[in-house]
């Protein structure tokens, strides 16, 4: 039974790939955009909390940073070739694909740290973590994003 549960669900994740690969750019910029928005949705609560502007509650963070770690793995398949058109997205992106590429794992990697800093509920840990994250993403905008 386990042996084919895990068949199945091999199975689906590469179907899952074939049709990332084949979905068309409406529903890529659609996915991309949907993944960031809701980036947003976890990560401006943790900056009020930092801020002192909301109360801080350690369980909300650590389960927004780990929302938030999680969905840095997502947003770059939503990157696919001549999906820039009409979106804030620049050129650069598909000229320097690994820079770009880049970006997304030093993001995924700061998501992490700020998951596990998270945890410790020592704003001098958190801090710090958390403005990795806030700088990781201003360097893509910068780079990457028209404004």
């Amino acid at each position: 039974m386990k042996k084919l549960l895990a068949a199945s669900v091999a199975g689906a994740l590469m179907m899952g790939s074939l049709n990332v690969q084949a979905a068309d750019v409406e529903d890529a910029v659609e996915h991309r955009q949907g993944i960031f928005s809701a980036m947003k949705w976890y990560f401006a609560p943790m900056g009020a909390m930092i801020k002192g502007e909301i109360d801080y509650d350690q369980a909300e963070f650590t389960r927004r940073a780990e929302l938030l770690s999680a969905l840095t793995h997502m947003a770059e398949e939503g990157f696919v070739a001549n999906s820039a058109e009409g979106t804030e997205a620049k050129p650069e992106i598909w000229e320097n694909m690994d820079k770009f590429s880049g970006g997304f794992d030093q993001l995924q990697s700061n998501a992490a740290a700020l998951v596990e800093a998270s945890k410790s509920g020592d704003m001098g840990m958190i801090k710090p973590a958390f403005g990795e994250v806030a700088k990781t993403c201003k360097g893509c905008h910068d780079n990457f994003r028209e404004d």
